[in-house]
């Protein structure tokens, strides 16, 4: 199985799924703790994935979603976006529809 079809089944897994560094116990950066932070606030179920664990995912991630940073929020396949606009949306209302809608 190539990175880009683990991307995808991973993706598919689960309606709402986070690249994040570390787990949500143990976040390893300020911006992936704070959008665990904000997911737990939504009372999310989602998928966090360490991209510590596996550095060709890591590397793989970024060209697939043509975004530079983590983490990445995906909800129903989609990139929703890092921190600051997982943070945005948190703070308009509009993460916990999205979320709820997923």
């Amino acid at each position: 199985m190539s990175v880009i079809e683990r991307i995808e089944e991973q993706l598919a897994s689960q309606p709402v799924v986070l690249y994040m560094k570390g787990t949500p116990d143990f976040p390893q950066c300020g911006f992936s703790g704070r959008v665990v932070q904000v997911l737990q606030a939504c009372n999310a179920q989602y998928r966090a994935i360490n991209i510590f664990e596996d550095p060709e995912l890591r590397d793989a991630l970024k060209a697939y979603s043509n975004w530079p940073t983590y983490p990445q929020l995906y909800v129903n396949g989609q990139l929703v976006g890092g921190c600051d606009i997982v943070m945005d949306l948190f703070n308009k209302g509009e993460l916990q529809s999205m979320i709820g809608a997923a």
